[in-house]
């Protein structure tokens, strides 16, 4: 599965001994998100998720720590050859993010990724149980931000890849992808480090489907 994030970093400085302790947060954040939009390859991708759980460990009150490393382990389980497992893994860490904030949009998004990372291994057989929580999680997503786009480009990715006798095709995913691509304009992240990725995936949907 192609990358989903670009993320930029911007260092913020800070004099007394506590925001000392948070800039040390924000820089280990800012240089491990970069080594994550540079890695390539699987023992990459694990350093970076590993990286991300630690500093979540070291931190214990953030939650954007284990929502990046989860959200890295649900992008391996999509090409992974044991999807279960991995896909086991990014869940272990986004009920730890969900624990710290559990009415949290970016969170359900991640959990959403998993269900279909999961639904990938047997879609016949599975596709009731974890259709049903992939909905479940993306209308949770919206209820808690309804200006996020990112929920709306995950509706779009998978109705686009949802046979048409089953209501999928590009006719059902590309409102949704062209109200993604709206949403993710006008989208404000709360800092630097928070989730702000899509442009490229939700441009890409919407290529394949003129």
């Amino acid at each position: 599965m192609k990358k989903l994030i670009f993320l930029s970093f911007i260092g913020v400085s800070f004099l007394t001994t506590s925001f000392c302790q948070n800039e040390k947060y924000m820089a280990a954040m800012g240089s491990t998100l970069q080594q994550f939009g540079a890695a390539k390859t699987v023992e990459e991708m694990n350093a970076v998720a590993a990286k991300f759980e630690r500093i979540g460990e070291a931190e214990k009150t953030q939650w954007l720590p284990y929502y990046y490393a989860a959200l890295t382990k649900a992008q391996m389980a999509f090409d992974a050859k044991d999807k279960d497992k991995v896909a086991d893994e990014a869940t272990a860490l986004i009920n730890k993010a969900y624990e710290l904030d559990k009415n949290n949009s970016e969170i359900f998004c991640v959990k959403t990724m998993i269900c279909y990372a999961k639904m990938m291994v047997d879609p016949m057989s599975r596709w009731m149980q974890y259709g049903a929580e992939a909905t479940a999680n993306l209308d949770e997503a919206k209820k808690y931000d309804a200006s996020n786009p990112r929920p709306y480009y995950l509706e779009a990715t998978s109705l686009k890849n949802t046979p048409e006798q089953f209501g999928g095709g590009c006719a059902s995913a590309k409102p949704i992808a062209e109200k993604a691509a709206k949403l993710l304009l006008e989208f404000k992240p709360a800092s630097p480090l928070h989730p702000n990725w899509g442009k490229e995936s939700i441009d890409a949907l919407l290529n394949s489907c003129k």
